[in-house]
C-alpha cells in the first residue's frame, strides 16, 4: 500500500503511518472542496505520493473518503460501556449530533449523501463503508446490555439498532431540528420503555 520501500523491521509502522495520512489529508482537501472538487489526484499531490499508490488501497474517491469518514467516527465518537447503556447510548449520540453538524464529518456526509441519490454505486459504497459500521457498533452495545440483563431478553435488536440511528440521522440531514439533549432523552425513554427490563432501576430486597 506504501508505494515505499521500508527496512523489513518498520514495514508496518510506516504503512500505517501512511495510512493515516492519506486519510486525514482527505478529509481535509474534502472539507475545503467538496465532495465533486475531491480527486484521487489532488489527495496524492497533497499528501506527496503518486495516484497509483491510493488506487491500491482505494478503488474511488467516495471509498478512499468514506474510510477516512469512517475512522473519524470510530475513533473519535466510538461507544463506552459503562455498564450503563442508557448512558452510554445518551453520551454517544449527543456526541454524534455535534460531529453531524460541525466539520470534518457534518459537510463532508451531507455532500456524500446528496451525491449518493444520483448513483447507486456511490450510495452502495456509503452504506458499506459507513453505515454499516454505524450500525453495528450500535448493535454491538446494545447487544452486549441484553447479555448483562439491562435488555428484555430474546428480542431482535437489529431494527432496534437501526431506528435508533436512522432517527439522529433524520435530524441531522433532512429536518432543521437539532439533535440535542430533550431530542435524545426523548428517544431513549422509547427505547427502553420498549426493550429495557422491568426490574431495571428498581431498590434491591
Amino acid at each position: 500500500m506504501c508505494g515505499d520501500t521500508p527496512s523489513p523491521h518498520h514495514r508496518h509502522a510506516p504503512c500505517r503511518s501512511r495510512t493515516e495520512e492519506l486519510l486525514r489529508v482527505t478529509l481535509d482537501l474534502a472539507a475545503e472542496v467538496g465532495y465533486a472538487g475531491l480527486s484521487i489526484e489532488a489527495v496524492g499531490r497533497r499528501a506527496g505520493v503518486g495516484k497509483h499508490t491510493i488506487y491500491r488501497r482505494w478503488p474511488s474517491k467516495a471509498a478512499l473518503l468514506l474510510d477516512a469518514l469512517s475512522r473519524v467516527w470510530t475513533s473519535d465518537l466510538d461507544y463506552r460501556d459503562t455498564g450503563d447503556v442508557r448512558s452510554d447510548l445518551r453520551e454517544q449520540f449527543l456526541r454524534s449530533g455535534s460531529a453531524l453538524s460541525s466539520p470534518p464529518i457534518g459537510p463532508i456526509y451531507r455532500a456524500v449523501i446528496a451525491e449518493a441519490q444520483a448513483d447507486s454505486t456511490l450510495r452502495a459504497t456509503l452504506h458499506e463503508r459507513f453505515l454499516v459500521t454505524v450500525e453495528q457498533s450500535t448493535l454491538d452495545r446494545i447487544t452486549r446490555a441484553q447479555h448483562s440483563g439491562e435488555l428484555a431478553a430474546g428480542a431482535n435488536l437489529e431494527f432496534a439498532a437501526e431506528v435508533l440511528i436512522g432517527s439522529l440521522y433524520y435530524r441531522s440531514m433532512l429536518s432543521t431540528r437539532p439533535i440535542d439533549e430533550d431530542a435524545v432523552d426523548g428517544l431513549l425513554d422509547m427505547f427502553m420503555a420498549a426493550y429495557g427490563t422491568t426490574d431495571q432501576g428498581l431498590p434491591d430486597d
